[in-house]
């Protein structure tokens, strides 16, 4: 089982460079765990693409039955945004030194991985990748 988040998420169902690398990875996986929050923000991805004109709504359809279908095959385990990893989100933030650019929604992948285990986050986003370290967890970038 593997921890990733919504940048590498999203490289499954858009087409972009590092999208080969990630399907293979994640399909041979024997599992991708994701906090919940990545499932909210991946339809704001595709949403985003409906709304450039980057997709047509067909597309835009097509890609959403499809992320559907592989999650009831089970593809994605979901882990629920709870009040013990919001905590652990507030307690960062308190301790965070001010040299380090931390988001909430990255801070909360960053804290679901850990409370879960993980030591190693499967991720694209650069501000991300640059403060996992900080947490003990080792960002992998597929490309």
């Amino acid at each position: 089982m593997i921890f990733a988040d919504t940048s590498t998420l999203a490289k499954f169902y858009i087409v972009e460079s590092e999208s080969p690398a990630v399907r293979k990875v994640l399909e041979k996986s024997g599992g991708v765990m994701l906090s919940q929050l990545a499932r909210a923000e991946l339809f704001g991805v595709f949403h985003r693409r409906l709304r450039e004109h980057t997709w047509t709504k067909g597309e835009f359809q097509a890609c959403v039955r499809q992320f559907q279908r592989d999650e009831t095959d089970g593809l994605w385990n979901w882990v629920p945004v709870d009040a013990a990893i919001l905590s652990a989100v507030c307690e960062t933030f308190l301790t965070l030194p001010d040299t380090l650019f931390l988001r909430t929604a990255d801070c909360i992948h960053l804290m679901t991985a850990i409370k879960q285990g993980f030591d190693a986050i499967h991720t694209h986003d650069r501000h991300q990748s640059a403060t996992a370290e900080h947490f003990g967890i080792k960002p992998i970038t597929l490309s």
